[in-house]
């Protein structure tokens, strides 16, 4: 579940850690089913054969595939939100880096800290949180965002 604060508490969780979520495994057909969406069929992800003679030793998720879980682990655990929220709208990304690859069968999570939340008009609240996305068992995260969320409040 995403962390909810109140308005009036805001200011307490800026610079703190949000959430963590549960690790999330990544398998082939998520990644066969992320290509044929996205029509990025390159071999390092769709095929385990060729994919297990390049330094990686086997398929590897899309950088892009490991970034739309951010959507993901938002609702469960990662994201933050006040009360009194009725929706939340992705507002884009100040930072993104892809930092390790993510093999196929291995579980990513995701652990969010607060970086800034600002009333942008009324009812509309712009978080910057930055994200990142870890691997299991390596020292290395997948990645390291910087996300901006608009959280539209009744």
């Amino acid at each position: 579940m995403a962390c909810t604060v109140s308005i009036a508490t805001l200011d307490q969780h800026i610079g703190k850690e949000v959430g963590v979520t549960d690790w999330l495994e990544i398998t082939q057909e998520q990644v066969n089913q992320f290509a044929d969406a996205t029509l990025d069929h390159q071999f390092i992800h769709v095929d385990p054969e060729a994919a297990a003679k390049t330094p990686f030793g086997g398929p590897i998720a899309h950088g892009f595939l490991t970034l739309s879980l951010l959507s993901y682990f938002a609702v469960n655990g990662a994201g933050v939100s006040v009360d009194g929220t009725v929706m939340g709208i992705n507002y884009g990304l100040d930072k993104v880096r892809f930092v390790q690859p993510v093999r196929v069968g291995k579980r990513v999570r995701a652990r969010s800290i607060l970086l800034s939340g600002e009333e942008k008009k009324p009812n509309h609240l712009l978080f910057k949180q930055a994200v990142t996305v870890e691997i299991e068992g390596e020292n290395k995260p997948a990645l390291i965002a910087e996300w901006l969320t608009m959280v539209v409040t009744a």
